[in-house]
């Protein structure tokens, strides 16, 4: 895999798994011996506390380097447990830089400028975005080559993508003309639930090839990771979450060689 794929987890939705594929992804790349930077700009902090950190104990945090406060060296941590990756943390403090950034000029551009810095230290970063079409949202695409999209198999799946990648297409010619769609990825997906089996076939209809064929089961490890401050990669590598999450990893490593 070429270096510096810089690879944005989308999806307005809420709910999807995103911070859990963000977190068990920066495990996997890992594993295959990948230098990984994982970007929390969501204001919940989740990707920051599933990688084994205390977010209302920050030194410093994104907040603070989207406002210049702090460079992005002062503020990249290492995760807390044994398959380290390096985290720009995120927490609460987050949710004031949506109103604090719009007096800044070029403030779609404030996280691709600070990446610039750092970069090339690593093979993978890895942006996980919160659920919404905000202004930190447009940061993580603005700053993004790919972009990756967590998705439950259910009713409103379909409409909502379609929602997205309008918004990716508007970005594409104002703000990001190089970001891509690296693929979509079934998360909580339950193959003996006959929904999932129709909006599957209906995602595979309407987007062939980008649809990852390696599909996120509901586990009960990945439910729990979270609390142990880790990814399910690390936690049980034999579960059946863990396992798909490796998985996706080799996809995701395959399909970036081919670009």
């Amino acid at each position: 895999m070429q270096a510096k794929k810089i690879i944005a987890v989308v999806n307005q939705k809420g709910g999807v798994g995103k911070t859990t594929t963000v977190v068990n992804l920066a495990s996997g790349f890992i594993k295959n011996r990948k230098k990984v930077l994982l970007i929390d700009l969501d204001p919940q902090g989740n990707a920051t506390t599933g990688s084994g950190l205390e977010k209302n104990n920050l030194n410093g945090s994104i907040y603070d380097v989207l406002l210049g406060h702090k460079s992005i060296n002062e503020v990249i941590v290492k995760g807390a447990k044994k398959l380290v990756y390096d985290i720009m943390p995120a927490n609460r403090s987050l949710t004031g830089a949506e109103i604090e950034l719009i007096d800044f000029e070029r403030r779609e551009y404030r996280l691709k400028d600070a990446i610039l810095e750092v970069s090339k230290n690593y093979d993978v970063v890895l942006i996980d975005c919160p659920p919404s079409l905000s202004i930190l949202t447009l940061n993580g695409l603005a700053a993004a080559e790919y972009l990756l999209v967590p998705m439950q198999c259910e009713y409103y799946a379909l409409e909502g993508l379609t929602d997205l990648l309008n918004t990716v297409n508007l970005l594409k010619n104002n703000i990001n003309p190089d970001l891509e769609l690296l693929g979509l990825i079934r998360t909580m997906y339950d193959k003996r639930n006959n929904l999932s089996l129709e909006v599957s076939s209906q995602l595979c209809q309407h987007f062939s090839n980008k649809v990852f064929k390696t599909y996120i089961p509901r586990n009960v490890r990945l439910a729990e990771a979270p609390s142990f401050g880790m990814s399910a990669v690390e936690l049980d590598s034999h579960a059946h979450g863990a396992k798909a999450y490796m998985n996706l990893t080799q996809e995701i490593i395959k399909r970036l060689k081919r670009i």
